[in-house]
Protein backbone atom coordinates (compact mmCIF):
# COMPACT_ATOMS: atom_id res chain seq x y z
CA UNK A 1 0.00 0.00 0.00
CA UNK A 2 2.41 2.52 -1.01
CA UNK A 3 1.87 6.01 -2.55
CA UNK A 4 2.24 7.22 -5.73
CA UNK A 5 5.57 9.03 -5.10
CA UNK A 6 6.76 6.83 -2.92
CA UNK A 7 6.00 4.05 -5.66
CA UNK A 8 7.82 6.53 -8.07
CA UNK A 9 10.78 7.33 -5.41
CA UNK A 10 11.30 3.80 -5.07
CA UNK A 11 12.70 3.05 -8.30
CA UNK A 12 16.13 4.87 -6.97
CA UNK A 13 16.02 1.94 -4.59
CA UNK A 14 15.55 -1.01 -6.57
CA UNK A 15 17.43 0.40 -9.51
CA UNK A 16 15.05 -1.74 -12.14
CA UNK A 17 17.57 -1.72 -14.97
CA UNK A 18 15.57 -1.48 -18.24
CA UNK A 19 16.29 -3.12 -21.75
CA UNK A 20 17.81 -5.69 -21.13
CA UNK A 21 17.04 -9.57 -22.30
CA UNK A 22 14.87 -8.85 -25.48
CA UNK A 23 11.14 -6.84 -24.33
CA UNK A 24 9.14 -7.21 -27.06
CA UNK A 25 8.89 -4.64 -29.38
CA UNK A 26 5.49 -2.27 -29.79
CA UNK A 27 4.16 -2.69 -33.12
CA UNK A 28 4.87 -0.34 -35.93
CA UNK A 29 1.13 0.68 -36.14
CA UNK A 30 -2.34 -0.54 -34.56
CA UNK A 31 -5.43 0.14 -36.98
CA UNK A 32 -8.85 1.36 -36.18
CA UNK A 33 -10.45 -0.94 -33.79
CA UNK A 34 -7.65 -3.51 -33.92
CA UNK A 35 -7.76 -4.99 -30.61
CA UNK A 36 -6.29 -8.32 -32.06
CA UNK A 37 -3.11 -6.78 -32.31
CA UNK A 38 -3.48 -5.05 -29.17
CA UNK A 39 -3.65 -8.19 -27.05
CA UNK A 40 -1.08 -10.33 -29.40
CA UNK A 41 1.90 -7.48 -28.22
CA UNK A 42 0.57 -7.26 -24.46
CA UNK A 43 0.18 -11.07 -24.36
CA UNK A 44 3.92 -11.22 -25.39
CA UNK A 45 4.73 -8.09 -23.06
CA UNK A 46 3.61 -10.28 -20.46
CA UNK A 47 5.16 -13.42 -21.13
CA UNK A 48 8.10 -11.54 -21.19
CA UNK A 49 7.80 -9.85 -17.91
CA UNK A 50 6.18 -12.80 -15.67
CA UNK A 51 9.86 -14.87 -16.87
CA UNK A 52 11.77 -12.22 -16.03
CA UNK A 53 10.35 -10.97 -12.89
CA UNK A 54 9.53 -14.45 -11.76
CA UNK A 55 6.08 -13.99 -11.28
CA UNK A 56 3.61 -16.84 -10.71
CA UNK A 57 -0.22 -15.44 -11.92
CA UNK A 58 -1.46 -12.35 -13.65
CA UNK A 59 -4.97 -11.35 -15.06
CA UNK A 60 -5.81 -8.50 -17.05
CA UNK A 61 -8.61 -6.80 -18.18
CA UNK A 62 -9.32 -3.94 -20.89
CA UNK A 63 -12.27 -2.10 -20.66
CA UNK A 64 -13.60 0.17 -23.88
CA UNK A 65 -16.59 2.25 -22.00
CA UNK A 66 -19.27 -0.40 -21.30
CA UNK A 67 -17.01 -3.55 -22.97
CA UNK A 68 -14.49 -5.65 -21.87
CA UNK A 69 -12.57 -6.01 -25.10
CA UNK A 70 -10.61 -8.32 -23.73
CA UNK A 71 -9.78 -10.44 -20.21
CA UNK A 72 -7.31 -13.16 -19.46
CA UNK A 73 -5.01 -15.05 -17.14
CA UNK A 74 -1.58 -16.02 -17.16
CA UNK A 75 0.30 -18.46 -15.14
CA UNK A 76 -1.38 -19.82 -12.31
CA UNK A 77 -3.20 -18.17 -9.41
CA UNK A 78 -2.41 -21.85 -7.58
CA UNK A 79 0.85 -23.41 -8.78
CA UNK A 80 0.55 -26.34 -6.70
CA UNK A 81 -3.13 -27.15 -7.61
CA UNK A 82 -2.41 -26.40 -11.05
CA UNK A 83 -4.99 -23.80 -11.04
CA UNK A 84 -4.53 -21.18 -14.06
CA UNK A 85 -5.25 -17.73 -13.42
CA UNK A 86 -8.06 -16.13 -15.02
CA UNK A 87 -10.37 -13.27 -15.86
CA UNK A 88 -12.28 -14.29 -12.54
CA UNK A 89 -9.43 -14.92 -10.16
CA UNK A 90 -9.87 -13.42 -7.27
CA UNK A 91 -6.70 -11.07 -5.72
CA UNK A 92 -5.60 -9.07 -3.08
CA UNK A 93 -6.46 -5.29 -4.56
CA UNK A 94 -4.47 -3.36 -1.91
CA UNK A 95 -4.92 0.84 -2.21
CA UNK A 96 -6.80 0.25 -4.63
CA UNK A 97 -9.61 -0.30 -2.24
CA UNK A 98 -9.17 3.30 -1.46
CA UNK A 99 -10.97 4.67 -4.54
CA UNK A 100 -14.26 2.16 -2.86
CA UNK A 101 -13.75 3.81 0.45
CA UNK A 102 -13.74 7.36 -1.55
CA UNK A 103 -16.73 6.31 -3.48
CA UNK A 104 -18.94 5.22 -0.11
CA UNK A 105 -17.75 8.56 1.65
CA UNK A 106 -19.20 10.31 -1.68
CA UNK A 107 -22.24 8.40 -1.70
CA UNK A 108 -22.98 9.69 2.42
CA UNK A 109 -21.75 13.34 1.37
CA UNK A 110 -25.17 12.91 -1.64
CA UNK A 111 -27.70 12.20 0.86
CA UNK A 112 -26.57 14.58 3.70
CA UNK A 113 -25.37 12.55 5.97
CA UNK A 114 -21.51 13.46 5.66
CA UNK A 115 -19.79 17.06 4.57
CA UNK A 116 -16.72 16.33 3.21
CA UNK A 117 -15.14 19.65 4.25
CA UNK A 118 -16.13 19.40 7.85
CA UNK A 119 -13.62 18.23 10.56
CA UNK A 120 -13.63 14.44 10.85
CA UNK A 121 -14.29 14.35 14.41
CA UNK A 122 -17.97 15.43 13.34
CA UNK A 123 -18.21 11.83 12.24
CA UNK A 124 -15.87 9.78 14.47
CA UNK A 125 -16.26 11.21 18.01
CA UNK A 126 -13.14 10.55 20.01
CA UNK A 127 -10.94 11.08 17.42
CA UNK A 128 -8.30 13.45 18.10
CA UNK A 129 -4.67 13.92 17.82
CA UNK A 130 -1.68 15.97 19.01
CA UNK A 131 -0.52 18.76 17.09
CA UNK A 132 2.20 21.39 16.29
CA UNK A 133 1.00 23.39 14.34
CA UNK A 134 -1.07 26.84 15.30
CA UNK A 135 -4.17 27.46 13.45
CA UNK A 136 -3.87 24.85 11.35
CA UNK A 137 -7.20 24.22 9.55
CA UNK A 138 -9.12 20.48 10.95
CA UNK A 139 -8.54 17.30 9.38
CA UNK A 140 -11.16 16.49 7.13
CA UNK A 141 -12.77 13.59 4.58
CA UNK A 142 -11.79 15.49 1.22
CA UNK A 143 -8.16 16.22 3.19
CA UNK A 144 -8.39 12.83 3.72
CA UNK A 145 -8.88 11.57 0.55
CA UNK A 146 -6.59 13.77 -1.33
CA UNK A 147 -3.60 13.04 0.81
CA UNK A 148 -3.51 16.41 2.22
CA UNK A 149 -5.18 15.47 6.07
CA UNK A 150 -1.54 15.90 7.44
CA UNK A 151 -1.95 13.09 9.44
CA UNK A 152 0.90 10.38 9.65
CA UNK A 153 1.50 7.67 6.87
CA UNK A 154 0.54 4.68 9.22
CA UNK A 155 0.25 3.61 12.82
CA UNK A 156 2.28 0.85 12.25
CA UNK A 157 2.02 -1.27 15.11
CA UNK A 158 -0.55 -3.70 15.00
CA UNK A 159 -1.31 -2.94 11.20
CA UNK A 160 0.36 -6.15 9.82
CA UNK A 161 -0.25 -8.76 12.36
CA UNK A 162 -1.46 -12.92 12.58
CA UNK A 163 -4.83 -11.37 14.38
CA UNK A 164 -5.13 -7.61 13.69
CA UNK A 165 -7.78 -5.84 15.97
CA UNK A 166 -10.34 -4.35 14.74
CA UNK A 167 -9.15 -1.20 12.42
CA UNK A 168 -11.89 0.99 14.75
CA UNK A 169 -9.69 0.93 17.97
CA UNK A 170 -6.76 2.96 15.65
CA UNK A 171 -8.95 6.02 16.50
CA UNK A 172 -8.34 5.47 20.20
CA UNK A 173 -4.46 4.66 19.35
CA UNK A 174 -3.68 8.37 17.79
CA UNK A 175 -4.08 10.35 21.61
CA UNK A 176 -0.46 10.77 21.98
CA UNK A 177 0.73 10.88 18.85
CA UNK A 178 1.16 14.16 16.47
CA UNK A 179 -0.11 15.44 13.20
CA UNK A 180 3.36 15.19 10.13
CA UNK A 181 1.67 18.58 8.65
CA UNK A 182 -0.62 20.92 8.87
CA UNK A 183 -3.46 20.25 6.88
CA UNK A 184 -3.52 21.36 3.05
CA UNK A 185 0.04 21.87 2.62
CA UNK A 186 1.79 18.75 1.34
CA UNK A 187 0.76 15.51 -0.66
CA UNK A 188 1.46 13.33 2.00
CA UNK A 189 -0.03 9.76 1.47
CA UNK A 190 -1.76 8.24 4.42
CA UNK A 191 -3.19 4.95 5.06
CA UNK A 192 -4.00 6.06 8.58
CA UNK A 193 -6.22 8.69 7.21
CA UNK A 194 -8.30 6.36 4.98
CA UNK A 195 -8.37 3.65 7.47
CA UNK A 196 -10.10 6.81 9.97
CA UNK A 197 -12.40 7.62 6.92
CA UNK A 198 -13.66 3.90 6.49
CA UNK A 199 -14.30 3.80 10.28
CA UNK A 200 -16.03 7.31 10.39
CA UNK A 201 -18.33 5.74 7.48
CA UNK A 202 -19.49 2.56 9.43
CA UNK A 203 -20.23 4.96 12.71
CA UNK A 204 -22.09 7.01 9.99
CA UNK A 205 -24.15 4.99 8.25
CA UNK A 206 -24.31 2.84 11.70
CA UNK A 207 -22.80 -0.72 10.43
CA UNK A 208 -19.79 -2.67 10.07
CA UNK A 209 -18.20 -0.90 7.17
CA UNK A 210 -17.43 -4.41 5.26
CA UNK A 211 -20.93 -4.80 5.24
CA UNK A 212 -22.18 -1.25 4.06
CA UNK A 213 -19.71 -0.94 1.14
CA UNK A 214 -20.78 -4.41 0.05
CA UNK A 215 -24.50 -3.28 0.33
CA UNK A 216 -24.45 0.06 -1.23
CA UNK A 217 -21.05 -0.59 -4.34
CA UNK A 218 -20.00 -3.98 -4.75
CA UNK A 219 -23.58 -5.80 -5.08
CA UNK A 220 -25.11 -3.26 -7.21
CA UNK A 221 -22.20 -3.09 -9.40
CA UNK A 222 -22.54 -6.32 -10.21
CA UNK A 223 -19.29 -7.41 -8.15
CA UNK A 224 -20.43 -10.48 -6.55
CA UNK A 225 -17.09 -12.02 -5.96
CA UNK A 226 -15.45 -9.08 -4.41
CA UNK A 227 -15.14 -8.24 -0.57
CA UNK A 228 -13.35 -6.43 2.14
CA UNK A 229 -11.50 -8.42 4.70
CA UNK A 230 -8.43 -8.34 7.01
CA UNK A 231 -7.38 -11.63 4.58
CA UNK A 232 -7.30 -12.69 1.65
CA UNK A 233 -10.22 -14.72 0.03
CA UNK A 234 -10.74 -18.40 0.80
CA UNK A 235 -12.57 -19.55 -2.20
CA UNK A 236 -12.21 -21.81 -4.75
CA UNK A 237 -11.29 -18.61 -7.23
CA UNK A 238 -8.41 -17.13 -5.08
CA UNK A 239 -5.06 -16.50 -5.80
CA UNK A 240 -2.23 -17.77 -3.43
CA UNK A 241 0.73 -15.67 -2.94
CA UNK A 242 4.05 -15.84 -3.94
CA UNK A 243 7.81 -14.32 -2.84
CA UNK A 244 10.49 -15.46 -4.84
CA UNK A 245 8.81 -18.78 -6.49
CA UNK A 246 7.91 -19.98 -3.54
CA UNK A 247 3.82 -20.26 -2.25
CA UNK A 248 3.76 -17.90 0.87
CA UNK A 249 0.75 -16.28 3.47
CA UNK A 250 -0.10 -12.40 2.74
CA UNK A 251 -0.55 -11.47 6.26
CA UNK A 252 -3.71 -9.94 7.69
CA UNK A 253 -4.41 -6.25 7.44
CA UNK A 254 -6.28 -4.35 10.28
CA UNK A 255 -6.36 -1.26 8.12
CA UNK A 256 -9.30 -2.54 6.31
CA UNK A 257 -10.35 0.53 4.04
CA UNK A 258 -7.07 1.33 3.02
CA UNK A 259 -6.36 -1.94 1.46
CA UNK A 260 -8.42 -4.89 2.69
CA UNK A 261 -10.53 -5.31 -0.90
CA UNK A 262 -10.53 -8.99 -2.45
CA UNK A 263 -11.50 -8.65 -5.54
CA UNK A 264 -10.94 -9.87 -9.83
CA UNK A 265 -10.20 -7.91 -12.95
CA UNK A 266 -13.81 -8.26 -14.19
CA UNK A 267 -15.15 -6.99 -10.92
CA UNK A 268 -12.97 -4.08 -10.94
CA UNK A 269 -13.70 -3.83 -14.80
CA UNK A 270 -17.52 -2.90 -13.60
CA UNK A 271 -16.11 -0.18 -11.40
CA UNK A 272 -14.54 1.18 -14.54
CA UNK A 273 -17.29 1.10 -16.41
CA UNK A 274 -19.62 2.52 -13.85
CA UNK A 275 -16.99 6.00 -14.11
CA UNK A 276 -17.71 6.26 -17.48
CA UNK A 277 -21.35 5.65 -17.35
CA UNK A 278 -21.09 8.91 -14.58
CA UNK A 279 -21.87 6.68 -11.73
CA UNK A 280 -24.44 4.36 -13.32
CA UNK A 281 -24.46 0.63 -13.45
CA UNK A 282 -27.37 -1.04 -15.09
CA UNK A 283 -30.23 0.31 -12.81
CA UNK A 284 -28.37 1.60 -10.23
CA UNK A 285 -26.96 5.21 -9.95
CA UNK A 286 -24.18 4.16 -7.93
CA UNK A 287 -22.90 8.02 -7.39
CA UNK A 288 -24.09 11.03 -9.07
CA UNK A 289 -22.13 12.06 -12.54
CA UNK A 290 -21.27 15.80 -10.98
CA UNK A 291 -20.00 13.09 -7.72
CA UNK A 292 -17.94 11.07 -10.69
CA UNK A 293 -16.59 14.41 -12.04
CA UNK A 294 -15.60 15.96 -8.48
CA UNK A 295 -13.66 12.59 -7.99
CA UNK A 296 -11.49 13.17 -10.93
CA UNK A 297 -11.18 16.89 -10.58
CA UNK A 298 -7.64 17.74 -9.79
CA UNK A 299 -8.17 19.15 -5.95
CA UNK A 300 -4.83 20.13 -4.73
CA UNK A 301 -3.59 23.20 -7.92
CA UNK A 302 -3.61 25.49 -4.97
CA UNK A 303 -0.57 23.99 -3.10
CA UNK A 304 2.61 24.72 -3.82
CA UNK A 305 5.08 21.80 -2.47
CA UNK A 306 2.99 19.43 -5.23
CA UNK A 307 4.41 20.99 -7.77
CA UNK A 308 2.65 19.27 -10.95
CA UNK A 309 1.42 16.11 -9.45
CA UNK A 310 -1.83 16.47 -9.33
CA UNK A 311 -5.02 14.21 -7.05
CA UNK A 312 -8.22 13.85 -7.25
CA UNK A 313 -10.44 12.44 -4.33
CA UNK A 314 -9.51 9.03 -4.21
CA UNK A 315 -7.54 9.10 -7.76
CA UNK A 316 -4.25 9.78 -8.89
CA UNK A 317 -4.31 12.19 -11.91
CA UNK A 318 -0.89 12.41 -14.01
CA UNK A 319 2.53 10.70 -13.63
CA UNK A 320 5.80 9.95 -14.67
CA UNK A 321 7.45 6.43 -15.28
CA UNK A 322 5.21 4.05 -16.98
CA UNK A 323 2.09 5.71 -16.45
CA UNK A 324 3.24 8.91 -18.42
CA UNK A 325 -0.10 8.24 -21.13
CA UNK A 326 -0.01 11.14 -23.77
CA UNK A 327 -2.94 12.32 -26.25
CA UNK A 328 -5.31 10.62 -24.24
CA UNK A 329 -6.72 13.52 -21.98
CA UNK A 330 -6.44 13.30 -18.01
CA UNK A 331 -5.35 10.10 -16.60
CA UNK A 332 -6.27 8.93 -13.45
CA UNK A 333 -5.35 5.86 -11.72
CA UNK A 334 -4.54 3.84 -8.70
CA UNK A 335 -2.05 1.17 -7.45
CA UNK A 336 -2.38 -1.61 -5.07
CA UNK A 337 0.29 -3.64 -2.66
CA UNK A 338 0.41 -5.83 -0.41
CA UNK A 339 3.46 -7.99 0.78
CA UNK A 340 2.67 -10.75 -1.61
CA UNK A 341 -0.09 -9.00 -4.49
CA UNK A 342 0.13 -6.04 -6.70
CA UNK A 343 -2.33 -4.39 -8.87
CA UNK A 344 -2.72 -1.42 -11.49
CA UNK A 345 -6.03 0.35 -12.47
CA UNK A 346 -5.54 3.34 -15.23
CA UNK A 347 -8.28 5.05 -16.32
CA UNK A 348 -9.06 7.55 -19.27
CA UNK A 349 -12.45 9.04 -18.60
CA UNK A 350 -12.32 11.13 -21.73
CA UNK A 351 -11.60 8.44 -23.93
CA UNK A 352 -13.59 5.94 -22.33
CA UNK A 353 -10.72 3.66 -21.90
CA UNK A 354 -9.31 1.36 -18.80
CA UNK A 355 -7.21 -1.48 -17.55
CA UNK A 356 -6.97 -3.08 -14.39
CA UNK A 357 -3.97 -5.99 -13.94
CA UNK A 358 -3.72 -8.28 -10.91
CA UNK A 359 -0.59 -9.81 -9.41
CA UNK A 360 -0.02 -12.55 -7.12
CA UNK A 361 3.81 -12.20 -6.81
CA UNK A 362 6.01 -9.99 -4.53
CA UNK A 363 8.12 -9.37 -7.72
CA UNK A 364 5.02 -7.70 -9.89
CA UNK A 365 4.69 -4.36 -8.82
CA UNK A 366 6.89 -2.80 -11.97
CA UNK A 367 5.21 -5.89 -13.95
CA UNK A 368 1.52 -4.31 -13.38
CA UNK A 369 1.91 -0.93 -13.90
CA UNK A 370 4.24 -1.52 -17.19
CA UNK A 371 1.52 -4.31 -18.63
CA UNK A 372 -1.04 -1.65 -17.74
CA UNK A 373 0.44 1.63 -19.17
CA UNK A 374 1.28 -0.46 -22.27
CA UNK A 375 -2.43 -2.12 -22.69
CA UNK A 376 -3.76 1.29 -22.25
CA UNK A 377 -1.39 3.04 -25.18
CA UNK A 378 -1.99 0.56 -27.61
CA UNK A 379 -5.77 0.76 -26.96
CA UNK A 380 -5.63 4.48 -27.21
CA UNK A 381 -4.42 4.11 -30.74
CA UNK A 382 -6.98 1.45 -31.79
CA UNK A 383 -10.01 3.30 -31.00
CA UNK A 384 -8.50 7.08 -31.87
CA UNK A 385 -5.81 6.67 -33.79
CA UNK A 386 -3.88 8.78 -31.18
CA UNK A 387 0.11 7.02 -30.70
CA UNK A 388 2.28 7.64 -28.55
CA UNK A 389 5.32 10.52 -29.21
CA UNK A 390 8.60 9.21 -28.48
CA UNK A 391 9.86 10.55 -24.68
CA UNK A 392 11.50 13.27 -24.25
CA UNK A 393 14.68 13.89 -22.88
CA UNK A 394 15.11 17.22 -20.33
CA UNK A 395 15.93 20.16 -22.90
CA UNK A 396 19.27 20.63 -23.58
CA UNK A 397 21.52 18.23 -24.34
CA UNK A 398 25.09 16.81 -22.22
CA UNK A 399 26.41 19.74 -20.88
CA UNK A 400 28.79 20.76 -18.15
CA UNK A 401 27.78 23.05 -15.29
CA UNK A 402 31.02 25.47 -13.00
CA UNK A 403 32.39 24.42 -10.41
CA UNK A 404 30.12 26.94 -8.45
CA UNK A 405 26.62 25.42 -9.77
CA UNK A 406 27.54 21.70 -8.57
CA UNK A 407 28.64 23.07 -5.24
CA UNK A 408 24.78 24.53 -4.39
CA UNK A 409 23.56 20.97 -5.08
CA UNK A 410 26.08 19.18 -2.46
CA UNK A 411 24.94 18.03 0.44
CA UNK A 412 21.91 16.63 2.47
CA UNK A 413 18.71 15.21 0.91
CA UNK A 414 15.41 13.95 2.76
CA UNK A 415 13.55 11.37 0.01
CA UNK A 416 10.74 8.46 0.63
CA UNK A 417 14.02 6.16 0.09
CA UNK A 418 15.84 7.81 3.06
CA UNK A 419 18.92 10.37 3.77
CA UNK A 420 20.27 10.91 0.34
CA UNK A 421 24.16 12.44 0.66
CA UNK A 422 24.99 14.29 -2.99
CA UNK A 423 28.62 14.67 -3.38
CA UNK A 424 30.37 16.68 -6.02
CA UNK A 425 32.90 14.52 -8.84
CA UNK A 426 34.87 15.26 -11.82
CA UNK A 427 32.32 16.76 -14.06
CA UNK A 428 29.05 15.68 -11.84
CA UNK A 429 27.52 14.68 -8.90
CA UNK A 430 27.14 11.58 -7.12
CA UNK A 431 24.42 10.77 -5.13
CA UNK A 432 24.77 7.66 -2.32
CA UNK A 433 21.67 6.34 -2.28
CA UNK A 434 20.64 2.73 0.26
CA UNK A 435 24.67 1.47 -0.41
CA UNK A 436 24.75 2.28 -4.24
CA UNK A 437 25.64 5.01 -5.90
CA UNK A 438 23.83 6.81 -9.23
CA UNK A 439 26.23 9.12 -11.18
CA UNK A 440 23.71 12.61 -11.40
CA UNK A 441 25.41 13.85 -15.13
CA UNK A 442 24.92 17.70 -15.76
CA UNK A 443 23.06 18.99 -18.89
CA UNK A 444 23.16 22.46 -20.71
CA UNK A 445 19.47 23.08 -19.36
CA UNK A 446 21.09 22.75 -15.98
CA UNK A 447 19.26 20.22 -14.68
CA UNK A 448 20.78 16.48 -14.40
CA UNK A 449 20.24 12.89 -15.35
CA UNK A 450 20.20 9.94 -13.28
CA UNK A 451 23.09 7.31 -14.32
CA UNK A 452 23.65 3.97 -12.83
CA UNK A 453 27.54 2.28 -13.13
CA UNK A 454 26.97 -1.12 -12.63
CA UNK A 455 29.83 -2.71 -10.65
CA UNK A 456 31.28 1.17 -10.88
CA UNK A 457 32.31 0.84 -14.70
CA UNK A 458 29.39 0.00 -17.26
CA UNK A 459 26.47 2.95 -17.41
CA UNK A 460 22.67 1.88 -17.56
CA UNK A 461 20.06 2.81 -18.11
CA UNK A 462 17.73 3.19 -15.10
CA UNK A 463 14.47 1.90 -16.15
CA UNK A 464 11.29 4.71 -16.20
CA UNK A 465 14.11 7.43 -14.78
CA UNK A 466 15.81 7.22 -17.83
CA UNK A 467 15.84 10.77 -19.06
CA UNK A 468 14.10 12.47 -16.35
CA UNK A 469 16.15 15.67 -15.53
CA UNK A 470 16.80 16.53 -11.88
CA UNK A 471 17.08 20.09 -10.92
CA UNK A 472 17.05 22.02 -7.34
CA UNK A 473 14.57 25.17 -6.27
CA UNK A 474 13.31 26.60 -3.70
CA UNK A 475 9.37 26.49 -3.12
CA UNK A 476 7.30 27.66 -0.37
CA UNK A 477 10.55 28.95 1.94
CA UNK A 478 12.13 24.86 0.96
CA UNK A 479 15.36 23.97 -0.66
CA UNK A 480 13.69 20.90 -2.98
CA UNK A 481 14.76 18.34 -5.43
CA UNK A 482 12.50 17.94 -8.00
CA UNK A 483 12.09 15.24 -11.38
CA UNK A 484 10.96 16.79 -14.41
CA UNK A 485 9.65 15.48 -17.67
CA UNK A 486 7.82 16.78 -20.67
CA UNK A 487 7.28 20.15 -18.72
CA UNK A 488 5.98 18.37 -15.27
CA UNK A 489 7.68 18.36 -12.37
CA UNK A 490 7.58 15.83 -8.78
CA UNK A 491 9.00 16.40 -5.76
CA UNK A 492 11.79 14.04 -4.50
CA UNK A 493 13.45 15.55 -1.90
CA UNK A 494 14.22 18.48 0.43
CA UNK A 495 17.42 20.00 1.49
CA UNK A 496 18.40 19.55 5.04
CA UNK A 497 21.13 20.80 6.60
CA UNK A 498 22.63 19.97 10.49
CA UNK A 499 20.32 21.28 13.43
CA UNK A 500 22.00 21.17 17.14
CA UNK A 501 21.19 17.73 18.61
CA UNK A 502 20.61 18.10 22.50
CA UNK A 503 22.86 15.98 25.00
CA UNK A 504 19.70 14.25 25.66
CA UNK A 505 19.56 12.94 22.42
CA UNK A 506 23.29 12.56 21.66
CA UNK A 507 22.79 10.23 25.22
CA UNK A 508 20.12 7.98 23.42
CA UNK A 509 22.42 7.05 20.49
CA UNK A 510 22.68 3.14 19.89
CA UNK A 511 21.11 0.03 18.95
CA UNK A 512 17.72 -0.86 19.96
CA UNK A 513 14.50 -3.63 19.68
CA UNK A 514 10.94 -3.67 19.30
CA UNK A 515 9.87 -3.77 23.03
CA UNK A 516 6.31 -4.45 22.05
CA UNK A 517 6.66 -6.44 18.68
CA UNK A 518 3.01 -8.69 19.97
CA UNK A 519 2.45 -11.04 16.84
CA UNK A 520 3.11 -8.44 14.16
CA UNK A 521 4.64 -10.21 10.91
CA UNK A 522 5.93 -7.30 9.36
CA UNK A 523 8.93 -5.41 12.08
CA UNK A 524 11.67 -3.11 11.19
CA UNK A 525 14.74 -4.69 12.43
CA UNK A 526 18.65 -3.59 13.23
CA UNK A 527 17.26 -0.44 14.61
CA UNK A 528 20.16 2.49 15.20
CA UNK A 529 20.15 6.15 16.47
CA UNK A 530 23.20 7.65 15.36
CA UNK A 531 25.11 10.82 15.42
CA UNK A 532 27.48 11.35 11.91
CA UNK A 533 28.52 14.81 9.50
CA UNK A 534 26.30 17.10 12.10
CA UNK A 535 22.46 15.28 11.83
CA UNK A 536 20.84 12.50 14.08
CA UNK A 537 19.72 9.19 11.79
CA UNK A 538 17.48 6.68 12.49
CA UNK A 539 18.54 3.34 10.54
CA UNK A 540 16.59 0.02 10.07
CA UNK A 541 15.82 -2.51 7.27
CA UNK A 542 12.77 -4.24 6.85
CA UNK A 543 14.53 -7.60 4.49
CA UNK A 544 10.64 -8.30 3.79
CA UNK A 545 10.16 -5.55 1.85
CA UNK A 546 13.96 -4.04 0.38
CA UNK A 547 17.44 -5.05 0.60
CA UNK A 548 20.00 -2.86 2.76
CA UNK A 549 19.28 -0.55 5.24
CA UNK A 550 17.60 2.70 5.52
CA UNK A 551 18.44 5.79 6.85
CA UNK A 552 15.95 9.34 7.98
CA UNK A 553 17.56 12.22 9.54
CA UNK A 554 15.39 13.21 12.24
CA UNK A 555 15.64 16.71 13.99
CA UNK A 556 15.20 17.02 18.18
CA UNK A 557 12.37 19.48 18.53
CA UNK A 558 12.78 19.27 22.65
CA UNK A 559 14.19 17.20 25.08
CA UNK A 560 12.02 14.63 24.55
CA UNK A 561 10.62 14.72 21.16
CA UNK A 562 12.11 14.64 17.61
CA UNK A 563 10.80 14.48 14.29
CA UNK A 564 11.50 13.06 10.69
CA UNK A 565 13.16 15.28 8.62
CA UNK A 566 11.64 16.23 5.02
CA UNK A 567 8.21 16.61 2.74
CA UNK A 568 6.29 13.52 2.09
CA UNK A 569 5.28 9.91 3.12
CA UNK A 570 6.72 9.12 6.78
CA UNK A 571 8.20 13.03 6.98
CA UNK A 572 7.49 15.19 9.96
CA UNK A 573 6.15 12.46 11.97
CA UNK A 574 7.63 11.80 15.96
CA UNK A 575 9.95 9.77 17.98
CA UNK A 576 9.38 10.56 21.44
CA UNK A 577 11.18 9.58 24.45
CA UNK A 578 9.09 8.39 27.27
CA UNK A 579 9.49 6.23 30.06
CA UNK A 580 7.18 3.07 30.87
CA UNK A 581 7.25 1.29 34.21
CA UNK A 582 10.28 3.42 35.11
CA UNK A 583 12.76 2.18 32.00
CA UNK A 584 13.73 4.43 29.22
CA UNK A 585 11.95 3.95 25.58
CA UNK A 586 11.73 5.20 22.08
CA UNK A 587 8.36 5.25 20.88
CA UNK A 588 7.18 5.27 17.23
CA UNK A 589 3.69 4.70 15.23
CA UNK A 590 2.71 2.92 18.74
CA UNK A 591 6.03 0.70 19.03
CA UNK A 592 8.09 0.98 22.27
CA UNK A 593 12.07 0.65 21.40
CA UNK A 594 13.94 -0.23 24.02
CA UNK A 595 17.84 0.26 23.58
CA UNK A 596 20.10 -2.76 23.43
CA UNK A 597 22.79 -3.61 26.53
CA UNK A 598 20.58 -2.88 29.11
Amino acid sequence: MKGALSRWIILLLTISIAGCSGAPTRPESVGSGDYAKVVEHVTALVRHEMKKRDVTGLSIALVDDQRVVWAEGFGYADKAGNVPASPETVYRAGSISKLFTATAAMQLAERGKMDIDRPLGDYLPGFSIRTRFIDAAPVTPRSIMTHHSGLPSDYLSGMWTRNPEPFTRVADRLKDEYAANPPGTVFSYSNLGVTLLGDAIGKVAERDFAYHVRGEILLPLGMSRSSFSPSRDRTPLAAKGYRKGSEMEDPPLRDVPAGGLNTSVLDLSRFVRMVFAGGKAGDHQIVKPETVAEMLRPQNTDVPLDLDFRVGLGWMLGGLGDIDIRNGGPVAHHAGDTLLFHGQMIVLPERKLGVVVLANSDTARRVVGKVAAEALMLALEAKTGDRQPEREKPEGGEGSLPEVALQQYEGWYATSVGAVNVRKTSGGLQADVMSRTLRLNPRADGSFVLQYRLLGLFPLRIGPLDGVGISRSDVAGREILAARRNGRELLIGERIRPVPVPAQWLGRTGEYEIANPGKDIILPEKVRLRADDGFLFIDYSIPVLFPGTVSFAVAPVSETEAIIRGIGRGMGETVRAVTVNGENLLSYSGYLLRKRGK
